[in-house]
C-alpha cells in the first residue's frame, strides 16, 4: 500500500509511534481517526510523496503504536499528549516545521498541536470535524443520538471495553459501514489490518481512554484557549457532505471563530474522506499544501 516508504518505530520518550515515511519535499504529517490507523491514507499518501515528504503515524494507543498506562484523569490520552508524541516524531524526522493533516480523533490532535505548538505548524488540515469544545457546547438529545458513540465510549472503565470487546468485529464494521456514505470504500485487506488492531483489548481500552480525556480534559482545553488563543497558520476544513457534520455545523463558521485564515469545502461523501474521496481529497489538500 505504501510503496517507496520507510516502515519504522520512534520513541517519543512518552510513547512508541509506529510510523511511514516517504517521498521527497516539504514535510506533512497524516494523522489517522477511529477506528482506523496510517492504512487509511492508502490511497492519498503516496501521490502527496510526488511532492512532499510524507509521514503517516498511527496515534498512541492506536494500530501499532504503543499504549501507554492511563491515569485518573486520562491525561496520557488527551490531545496535546498526542500532539507531544507527534511533534516529537517529526523532530527526530528532521523536520522543524511542517504541515498537519489530521482526520477524525487525528485532525484533533492536530489543531491541538497548531494551538500547543504555533511556531512548527506551518498548514492545517482538518477532516470533518469541528473543534472538540465546540461539539460538546452543541449538545442536545439529537446530537447525542447521532454522536452516541462520543457518549458510550467515554464511560468509565471497563463498560464499554468489555461491551465491544465481546465483539469487536460488530462496533468496527458499524462505524465504517455506519459512517461512510459510499459503497465498496474499504477494501478486505484495509478491513483485515483494521481489525486486526481494533479487537486488542489495549487498543480498545486506549481508544475509551482518549474519548475519556475528549469528554474531559480536551473539552476544558479548548474552553480554556476559547476567545484567547487562536490558531496562527492556514486552516484548510473539509467535511463529508453526506454526514452527520454538514447537517449539524456551519463548519467553516466554526474555524474562524478559531483562526483567521479558514477555507474549505464539502466533498460528496460520508465521513471517511481519503478512502470514500481519494482523488477529491487528494486534489484538495495538495491544492492547500502548495499554495
Amino acid at each position: 500500500m505504501f510503496e517507496g516508504f520507510v516502515q519504522t518505530t520512534i520513541d517519543t520518550g512518552e510513547a512508541q509511534i509506529s510510523v511511514r515515511h516517504g517521498g521527497l519535499g516539504p514535510p506533512v504529517l497524516l494523522l489517522h481517526g477511529i477506528p482506523e490507523t496510517h492504512v487509511m491514507w492508502h490511497k492519498v499518501a503516496p501521490r502527496l510523496a510526488r511532492d512532499f515528504s510524507v509521514v503517516v503515524a498511527d496515534l498512541r494507543g492506536y494500530g501499532d503504536s504503543s499504549k501507554p498506562p492511563s491515569t485518573q484523569d486520562h491525561a496520557p490520552y488527551s490531545k496535546r499528549a498526542m500532539a507531544r508524541d507527534q511533534s516529537e516524531v517529526m523532530r527526530q524526522l528532521g523536520f522543524d516545521t511542517f504541515a498537519v493533516v489530521g482526520h477524525d480523533r487525528g485532525a484533533r490532535c492536530a489543531y491541538r498541536m497548531a494551538l500547543d505548538h504555533p511556531t512548527r505548524i506551518r498548514k492545517l488540515a482538518v477532516l470533518d470535524i469541528v473543534p472538540t469544545g465546540d461539539a460538546f457546547r452543541g449538545t442536545n438529545m439529537s446530537f447525542a443520538m447521532d454522536f452516541w458513540v462520543w457518549f458510550f465510549l467515554a464511560q468509565p472503565a471497563d463498560l464499554p471495553e468489555r461491551i465491544i470487546g465481546a465483539n469487536p468485529q460488530a462496533m468496527l464494521e458499524y462505524i465504517l459501514d455506519g459512517w461512510s456514505g459510499t459503497p465498496n470504500a474499504f477494501p478486505p485487506d484495509v478491513r483485515a489490518e483494521y481489525a486486526r488492531t481494533f479487537s486488542n483489548p489495549e487498543t480498545l481500552h486506549a481508544i475509551c481512554e482518549e474519548y475519556r480525556a475528549a469528554a474531559t480534559l480536551d473539552y476544558e482545553l479548548d474552553e480554556s484557549d476559547r476567545g484567547i488563543r487562536r490558531i496562527a497558520c492556514p486552516v484548510l476544513a473539509l467535511w463529508g457532505g453526506k454526514g452527520a457534520l454538514a447537517s449539524w455545523y456551519d463548519v467553516l463558521a466554526v474555524w474562524r471563530a478559531w483562526a483567521d485564515d479558514v477555507r474549505g469545502r464539502t466533498i460528496d461523501c460520508g465521513h471517511f474522506l481519503p478512502e470514500e474521496a481519494p482523488d477529491e481529497t487528494y486534489e484538495a489538500l495538495r491544492e492547500f499544501l502548495v499554495s
